[in-house]
């Protein structure tokens, strides 16, 4: 009886196997799910001009998720109009999948000017001799707010806590969002941020690095929830003392932040967000634990 009884068991194991590896419907059940959405955004550009538009947002979730705190994941600036049209629809396939996996519903806008959202370059900020940060920022930030409103009504978001991350630009702008008092939002990630680099004229030496010194003290006086700033020892756009100046004035002026060296990655760090998301895991994790939400 015995001998029949493991045999049985072993029977019943194998139908088991073989059953989910012909069910692909219940193991994709298991992973994050995509799906589109657009959004109607109305922002106010420098001089007062008001741009209405649809905007694209790509939502990532695991099925039957509930109260779920939200993640914005705010992409980069290419710098020329053709680069930014290729964007297409922005979707940060890997990251955003690993994002939710951890438990958050992760909204993923094409903001105004670029890919396939279309419309006028509102986040341009000056030639490299003269820049205005803040107003490229801000434009982010206004389109933010109104995708938390956009976001608060999704089934299994929970809009009283969550996160706004950034890479590049974005990682700014996630900054800047730190400091904007929108709904619910609990921190804000920095991955490589910045503005004015240039990689065939100035490498290491980004434009107006004084300037975006002084934009992001202006966020540290007003910031209202704790940041990460996460940087590659080799980041090319920035060079090494561009990203520690700037995280030194933000915190200076009152904000609340920890900065991290990630290591040097290939021949530019600056890519390490997409291209070595190993190396910042478990950065990300602990500052996500330390503040209660998933990791």
């Amino acid at each position: 009886m015995c001998v029949v009884s493991e045999r049985a068991a072993l029977v019943a194991v194998l139908v088991a196997v073989l059953v989910a590896a012909s069910c692909p419907q219940a193991r994709a059940a298991e992973r994050p799910q995509t799906r589109d959405a657009w959004i109607q955004v109305s922002v106010r550009a420098p001089l007062g001009m008001r741009v209405r538009r649809a905007m694209a947002l790509s939502i990532v979730q695991l099925p039957g998720t509930d109260h779920a705190p939200f993640l914005v994941l705010l992409h980069g600036r290419p710098g020329n109009r053709d680069a930014r049209i290729r964007m297409g629809r922005v979707e940060f396939p890997g990251n955003a999948q690993w994002f939710a996996s951890l438990g958050y519903v992760v909204l993923v806008p094409t903001r105004i000017g670029y890919g396939i959202t279309g419309g006028p370059d509102l986040e341009y900020t000056g030639p490299c001799f003269y820049k205005d940060f803040a107003d490229g920022m801000d434009i982010v930030v206004q389109e933010t707010r109104q995708l938390l409103r956009y976001a608060a009504g999704l089934p299994g978001v929970d809009p009283r806590r969550g996160l706004v991350v950034g890479d590049s630009f974005g990682g700014v702008a996630a900054v800047a969002a730190a400091a904007a008092d929108l709904p619910g939002l609990r921190a804000a990630v920095n991955f490589s941020g910045g503005d004015g680099g240039d990689l065939l004229h100035h490498i290491d030496h980004p434009c107006r690095a004084d300037q975006m010194a002084r934009t992001l003290a202006a966020y540290g006086r007003r910031d209202r929830v704790p940041t990460l700033w996460l940087y590659s020892a080799n980041d090319r756009y920035w060079g090494t003392k561009a990203p520690r100046r700037w995280f030194d004035a933000f915190v200076a002026a009152g904000g609340e932040g920890r900065f991290i060296e990630l290591p040097a990655d290939k021949n530019n760090g600056h890519f390490i967000f997409n291209r070595n998301p190993q190396a910042w895991h478990g950065a990300f994790e602990a500052f996500a634990a330390s503040l209660g939400l998933p990791s």
